[in-house]
């Protein structure tokens, strides 16, 4: 092989391990957001149940 195909495959698995990188700061980012919806959600709940059992 020339170096140029070797110098394309380096490159390509570089990209290939960042993009793997961003997807996984993604799912990480998106996982936080969705605890943190189930969580205000799960307080609002709460706080109506309570609310009606002490009318």
């Amino acid at each position: 092989m020339s170096s140029s195909d070797q110098e394309k495959r380096q490159r390509n698995r570089e990209i290939a391990q960042n993009e793997a990188i961003r997807q996984a700061t993604s799912a990480v980012r998106v996982t936080g957001w969705a605890i943190a919806f189930a969580i205000i959600i799960a307080v609002v709940v709460v706080g109506l149940v309570w609310a009606w059992m002490n009318r």
